[in-house]
């Protein structure tokens, strides 16, 4: 298979995203899962940790744990940043802009916004695919 696939560049883009962002908030003490959980609640307040794992794309019990070391009260049904962790969430959200801001350097705004577009259509095609017809579609596709 071709290293262009579009499949495996949007992996390749997602994984550098991740990898740099760590790098560059590596000193907060914290693991990156924890710190895209961080993120995900500041961006979601009260979403409950179910949501919040299928967003961090991990089982409810990896989200439970996970929020476990960052707030030892487990019988929390919705998710919000304390005080404490809003500075921590602003700083980070600070790094993704200008991580963001980075990545699109010397890219068209038009092209920028027509790759937006082609991302979010495929991103709703795939949330759409119903189980039993990704066979059907590679075929007809593939």
């Amino acid at each position: 298979m071709d290293n262009q696939h579009i499949a495996f560049v949007i992996s390749d883009v997602a994984r550098l995203y991740r990898r740099r962002f760590d790098e560059r908030t590596r000193s907060f003490g914290i693991t990156g899962p924890q710190m895209r959980a961080v993120v995900a609640i500041m961006r979601f307040p009260g979403i409950n940790q179910g949501a919040l794992a299928d967003r961090l794309d991990v089982e409810p019990i990896t989200t439970c744990r996970m929020v476990d070391r960052l707030e030892q009260d487990r019988r929390a049904w919705q998710l919000f940043l304390t005080e404490a962790a809003e500075p921590i969430g602003q700083q980070l959200q600070a790094i993704g802009q200008t991580m963001l801001n980075e990545s699109l350097e010397g890219i068209d705004p038009t092209n920028r916004d027509a790759a937006l577009a082609t991302l979010a259509r495929i991103r709703d095609n795939l949330n759409n695919v119903s189980p039993g017809n990704e066979t059907q579609g590679a075929m007809t596709h593939g």
